[in-house]
């Protein structure tokens, strides 16, 4: 399957390094071929902490193959900022959701099935199925 008809994945942290680190884990973790598009979107303009929105809008704007955009986030203020992205309907692309996810392991679940072609749906199943991650 081509990266045009892969879904993409939005990674958005408070944290550009956090969210640059999330995004580079799943590739490493995903591969063995290439990768569905990934893009991190952590902090300001100017590299403090906080969500931007333009930030967010470009990297969703840089994964967009047209099939649907998964957006995981990973605190508070991350995910009102994409809900008021959503709702105004002109930021996103079409095709972009939430996906209600842990956002490490979430995003690894996520690349995972898009990069084996799953559509969104699948996607968000996959990421929100993390929750589920049992650890002891």
């Amino acid at each position: 399957m081509s990266k045009e008809k892969q879904v993409g994945i939005v990674l958005v942290s408070h944290s550009g390094p956090v969210a640059e680190a999330v995004a580079e884990l799943a590739r490493g973790l995903a591969a063995g071929g290439a990768t569905a598009p990934v893009a991190a979107a952590g902090g300001t303009q100017t590299g403090g902490l906080g969500t931007s929105a333009e930030l967010i809008a470009d990297a969703a704007r840089s994964v967009d193959g047209g099939v649907g955009i998964a957006v995981l986030v990973d605190l508070g203020s991350a995910v009102l900022t994409v809900k008021s992205m959503l709702a105004e309907g002109d930021e996103l692309p079409d095709g972009a959701r939430l996906v209600d996810a842990p956002f490490i392991e979430g995003a690894v679940a996520a690349l995972v099935t898009a990069s084996a072609g799953g559509d969104l749906a699948a996607v968000e199943a996959a990421a929100s199925e993390a929750y589920s991650y049992r650890k002891v």
